[in-house]
């Protein structure tokens, strides 16, 4: 049976407190009272469901080469692209073979759950990258503002068992309108939650879960953890205690730390379940929308040799309390503010450019001189080695899993930034090579030079007239340091 071989997650740093909505909005919407106690993950302004889908691939592949990967799946419902595949654009930064397959997976809050079951079938075939990745709009003073969350989880899928072994799936397709956004809006529209739960919660996704359990001939009491990615507080509980499954088996949602990550919600769960599950375990994963699917699975031996470092664990320790609710509202894109003439600049995209120099611009590599060993960043013809200018001798060289650290440094507050002051540098790589990058996700005590320093997939601007997306690597400041 096919299997679980790694699992990665990315959560942003920058984390909403509930109470600053709540106390921003509560003249006008008292009632979010209800809702107002711990924290949200928010993306930073130059993230998006692609980049933080690029993270999660990143953590999920550190122990793993890149060039085991045969497909990539991209589960989400806030992709920047509607005509360009975005799970192509993940597939570049992560430097991998032109032979790759890439798909984008949506149209419904369990797109992560039934793209997971589709890689699992795929994996027969050659390992899959499944990724699942959620920055959700929603509209101020909404329930929605505080209960969702941004966040990235991936799984690496094989055909042999890996860490865990896929039991069995069970999905139910039904038509069930909780909620909706059509085409071209920017805001989802909900119906009542009372309704929600006893019909689509207690009827469609109880199906689900009974189905798979009846198929595959397991005990609902031997469940060790159910992972349902339902909202609402006691939903999963509910639907665990109409399954005839443990209390102590339903996992924490991380709602109060994080949200809820729509599509990557399962994904992220599951995630997080196993960098504390042991062998011999049976998790069941919940989707709901439109229907349900639920996965059973099964931990093996190999979950006892897992790496320690890494994982929704630690991308939720990266973390950075934001009260700023106007500045959450400006990054979101709900506040037009008065950005200056030093924001009126032409950013017409050169496509044949960047085709051109997709790998340097998307993967960041670089060049190595197979004569000297100078590393230079990007390549050239022509090596920048001062003694002995070699010419076509350069081959690539990736830099983006290279740790580096900070050479000079510039805190700009006359440039156009959306989160003033710009911090930009010199920075060098370890083994060699520099260039001049952005920093982002720095408070001002982590900028020095010397500091250590990693190197993230991040939005480098939009184009205001044609909407396109340029994306380009940037300097944060490495795990610890800040």
């Amino acid at each position: 049976m096919p299997g679980i071989k790694s699992f990665g997650a990315y959560v942003p740093r920058r984390r909403l407190q509930r109470d600053a909505v709540y106390q921003a909005n509560r003249w006008f919407a008292p009632g979010l009272k209800g809702l107002a106690k711990g924290e949200r993950a928010i993306a930073n302004w130059d993230e998006d469901s692609v980049t933080m889908a690029v993270e999660a691939a990143r953590d999920c592949l550190r122990d793993h080469s890149s060039a085991e990967v045969a497909t990539v799946l991209l589960a989400s419902t806030s992709l920047p692209f509607a005509d360009r595949q975005n799970a192509g654009i993940v597939k570049e930064a992560l430097n991998l073979s032109d032979a790759v397959g890439t798909l984008d997976c949506g149209g419904s809050q369990k797109a992560g759950t039934t793209m997971l079951i589709q890689a699992f079938h795929a994996a027969a075939a050659g390992p899959v990258l499944a990724l699942a990745s959620e920055k959700r709009r929603a509209r101020p003073a909404s329930e929605d503002e505080l209960v969702n969350g941004d966040a990235a989880a991936g799984l690496l899928l094989t055909a042999e068992d890996g860490i865990a072994r896929l039991i069995g799936t069970h999905s139910v397709s039904v038509d069930f309108i909780d909620h909706f956004r059509p085409s071209g809006a920017e805001f989802d529209y909900g119906w009542e939650s009372r309704w929600i739960r006893e019909e689509g919660h207690g009827k469609l996704a109880h199906e689900a879960v009974a189905g798979v359990l009846e198929a595959n001939e397991v005990a609902a009491g031997d469940i060790s953890r159910f992972i349902a990615a339902i909202p609402g507080k006691g939903a999963a509980a509910s639907l665990a205690k109409k399954a005839g499954i443990r209390a102590e088996a339903v996992v924490d949602d991380l709602s109060a730390v994080l949200g809820h990550a729509g599509t990557a919600q399962p994904l992220l769960l599951l995630a997080h379940a196993l960098e504390s599950a042991g062998p011999g375990e049976k998790l069941l994963v919940v989707g709901f929308g439109q229907g349900a699917d639920a996965i059973l699975l099964e931990t093996t031996p190999a979950i006892a040799d897992r790496r320690s470092s890494g994982g929704v664990s630690a991308s939720l320790a990266r973390s950075c309390p934001e009260s700023n609710y106007m500045k959450y509202l400006a990054f979101a894109g709900h506040l037009q503010l008065e950005l200056g003439k030093r924001a009126e600049f032409e950013q017409k995209p050169v496509l044949t450019a960047l085709y051109r120099n997709r790998k340097a611009v998307m993967a960041l590599v670089g060049g190595r001189c197979t004569r000297t060993g100078t590393i230079q960043f990007p390549r050239s013809e022509i090596s920048v080695n001062q003694n002995d200018a070699a010419v076509g001798t350069q081959e690539d060289y990736p830099l983006a899993d290279r740790p580096a650290k900070i050479l000079t440094f510039t805190a700009d507050n006359l440039t156009y930034t959306p989160d003033p002051p710009g911090y930009y540098g010199m920075i060098e790589f370890e083994g060699g090579g520099r260039m001049m990058a952005e920093f982002t996700d720095a408070d001002p005590e982590a900028i020095e030079v010397g500091a250590p320093m990693r190197m993230m997939f991040r939005v480098k601007d939009r184009d205001q007239r044609s909407g396109f997306i340029k994306y380009f690597w940037k300097a944060v400041p490495a795990a610890g340091s800040n």
